[in-house]
């Protein structure tokens, strides 16, 4: 048994309005939802002028749940995590399984040195130092003015 919220000031948004009910309770079912929805971290990518910095938010996972590689000015993160828990109970028995991954991708820069890149997961987060070569970093200097 579920419970339906009911608005009573449901605006009429076709020419069906009890088909279009049908679809919204299906896709704001929570079973549905969570199954549609993508679940790819978000990120943040910065630069600074020795090295580009890469912050992905992926709370609740280990390092080891990580796999970073790089291919043809490619920078790639993957997760597969796999969870399987048991509860036994008089004669019944339930397994439920958890598999959940992503992959992410990102094209490196000219100007990225792909031989020294560094990873840190800390506190939920995954930080990728990504140095620049030495021709592209930039060289700032003051100009006199005459």
């Amino acid at each position: 048994m579920s419970l339906v919220k009911w608005n009573s000031e449901k605006k009429n948004s076709g020419l069906m309005p009890e088909f279009t009910d049908i679809f919204e309770s299906f896709f704001n079912d929570s079973f549905v939802a969570d199954r549609l929805i993508t679940r790819v971290p978000a990120v943040n990518i910065s630069e600074t002028p020795e090295e580009y910095h890469v912050e992905l938010a992926a709370p609740g996972l280990n390092k080891q749940d990580f796999k970073i590689s790089t291919e043809r000015n490619m920078l790639t993160v993957s997760v597969e995590q796999r969870t399987e828990s048991t509860a036994n109970n008089k004669k019944y028995n339930k397994r439920e399984f958890s598999y959940s991954s992503f992959v992410r991708s990102f094209t490196l820069p000219e100007s990225a040195d792909d031989s020294r890149i560094e990873a840190i997961y800390d506190n939920g987060v995954l930080n990728i130092s990504i140095a620049k070569k030495e021709e592209a970093k930039s060289v700032t200097r003051q100009i006199e003015i005459k």
